[in-house]
């Protein structure tokens, strides 16, 4: 009985705390229901970290691996190898790599991972270098960016934003390469410029472009890159420009080519210029109002300017500048025609350097008819280029000389009348061979450019004997000081030849000027211009006191 008792009791207080904990627990929720959390009394005891969850115990690789394979994936372009470890690509994903790279004209070429960096238990981030090849641009394009990477699906995946293809690209963003259209067919001054304006040499322009194919007009010759995004102002990330735009090359120098023009644009006549360089034969310039190519292939009697190759025949003979020589009115071939002097003017007894810068008809005439053989002459002209096939890139030809049959002939080649003839090229190479010591051939391109579009190589280069050329220098220096072209406006330091040739068609006297000044060497014709000394003088001053 006392036992019932007893267990009754115990019953009866355990009843009584388990009701007591219930309401306590009911009340609490009341009152949290009632905004009354300072009511709670009871709190649940947490989980201890003491080991991982059983999902990060199921992740699948780590976020480097997953940083080295998409980087891997990316420099071979495997761009849908790259989307599967990308968490929710864009639907357009690979396209939009292919977009950029097309966009700059560019490739990639390396791509470098950096260090690993946890952001959070299932975050991280990966920095990365990498590099483009972007066509027509010296070196590389240089980028930095970074992978962030997370957990999806019990897989490491890139969160892939645009700013992974460069850093500063956003959303809706875009890089633009800009390009700067060339004009069609283009040949450039040896400096790489456009040809002046109204240079005079269009028709050698005209010729090259039947000769050398050129680029359509729109060609891409320089070009930018630009970063658009939305709401900023575009920003230029690379650019290249072309201040010297692609092109054919030619020889001709722009400052040289553009004083020869402006010497001519006062000349009523026809008329050209042509410039060398008697180091290497280049062509600096050619201007040319003569029709067509008349300064490369018209032949034209040299008149006086031809004295220089007969000169060096002398000198080959035994002459030299200071020798004594005859320079009468008029001189009567043995059994043959009388030779007169222009003006008919008698000036006596001479040194070969006065006869030469006073131009006597009658000195040359009666010294090569006495020590000149016919075959000599022809052999003479042959050293500064008369009857060689040229390879300037546009044709051309030097001149021409017959051989002599008989005395009065050989008197008339002599001085440049008779059968000889002459192109402006060619007599402002004889200009450059006695400045150099060497005749070379002229060319308008580079020599091996010149050659192919000729079919046919250049001739060699002729060395003139010492003793020519050290007295030709005196002969043509004599001219600018003392004789037809002395007090004329020639800048200082010029030596040179006049020359009036009697067209062998009628009409007035064809007016030249051959000469060189330190390693430019020229020749100006003047068609019907009358006198080389009134006519073609004044415009190798124009010339070369412009350069």
């Amino acid at each position: 009985m006392r036992r019932r008792a007893l267990l009754a009791l115990v019953g009866v207080v355990v009843t009584i705390i388990v009701t007591s904990v219930t309401g306590l627990v009911l009340s609490g929720r009341d009152k949290a229901g009632a905004g009354d959390p300072t009511q709670l009394v009871f709190r649940p005891t947490p989980t201890p970290p003491s080991s991982p969850s059983p999902a990060e115990q199921r992740v699948e690789g780590t976020p480097r691996e997953t940083a080295d394979t998409y980087l891997r994936d990316w420099a071979i372009g495997d761009y849908e190898s790259m989307r599967e470890l990308v968490d929710e690509p864009p639907d357009d994903f690979a396209d939009r790599h292919r977009q950029l790279d097309d966009a700059v004209s560019a490739r990639t070429e390396r791509l470098t991972p950096g260090d690993l960096t946890m952001t959070g238990q299932d975050t991280a981030e990966v920095s990365f270098t990498g590099a483009r090849k972007v066509d027509g641009y010296g070196g590389t394009w240089d980028f930095a960016s970074t992978l962030r990477l997370a957990v999806r699906d019990l897989t490491w995946k890139v969160l892939w934003t645009p700013s992974v293809m460069h850093p500063d690209l956003v959303e809706g963003g875009e890089l633009v390469r800009i390009d700067q259209p060339g004009s069609g067919a283009r040949f450039l001054t040896k400096e790489g410029q456009p040809f002046p304006h109204e240079n005079y040499a269009e028709p050698y322009l005209s010729d090259l472009a039947t000769r050398i194919p050129q680029p359509p007009s729109g060609t891409k010759v320089g070009w930018t890159v630009e970063l658009r995004n939305p709401g900023q102002e575009p920003r230029v990330m690379l650019e290249k420009r072309v201040d010297k735009q692609e092109g054919t090359r030619t020889t001709i120098e722009s400052f040289a080519q553009a004083s020869a023009a402006r010497a001519l644009d006062p000349v009523q006549q026809p008329a050209a210029i042509v410039a060398v360089r008697p180091s290497t034969g280049e062509v600096v310039a050619v201007a040319d109002r003569l029709g067509g190519r008349g300064a490369f292939t018209g032949k034209y009697a040299p008149g006086s300017t031809f004295k220089t190759v007969t000169a060096a025949a002398l000198l080959d003979a035994g002459l030299t500048a200071d020798s004594q020589v005859p320079c009468p009115a008029t001189y009567t071939i043995p059994n043959g025609r009388t030779i007169d002097n222009y003006q008919d003017k008698d000036h006596g007894s001479v040194a070969l350097r006065q006869a030469y810068a006073l131009s006597c008809n009658t000195t040359f005439a009666q010294l090569t008819v006495q020590m000149v053989s016919a075959d000599k002459l022809v052999e003479q002209a042959g050293a500064f280029g008369f009857g060689a096939r040229l390879a300037t890139g546009v044709g051309g030809t030097c001149g021409s000389l017959k051989r002599p049959e008989n005395s009065d002939a050989l008197a008339e080649d002599s001085f440049g009348q008779g059968t000889v003839e002459a192109s402006p090229l060619c007599m402002a190479t004889v200009a450059a061979a006695v400045q150099s010591g060497s005749w070379r051939p002229p060319r308008l391109l580079p020599a091996d450019t010149a050659e192919r579009i000729e079919g046919h190589a250049q001739p060699a280069s002729v060395p003139l004997s010492g003793e020519a050329a050290t007295g030709l220098r005196a002969l043509m220096s004599a001219v600018t000081t003392e004789g037809t072209a002395a007090g004329s406006e020639l800048p200082d330091g010029v030596s040179g030849k006049t020359g009036t040739a009697e067209d062998w068609q009628g009409g007035a006297d064809h007016a030249w000027f051959i000469g060189y000044r330190g390693d430019l060497a020229f020749a100006v014709f003047v068609e019907h211009g009358g006198t080389g000394r009134n006519a073609a003088v004044p415009i190798a001053a124009r010339f070369l006191r412009a350069l």
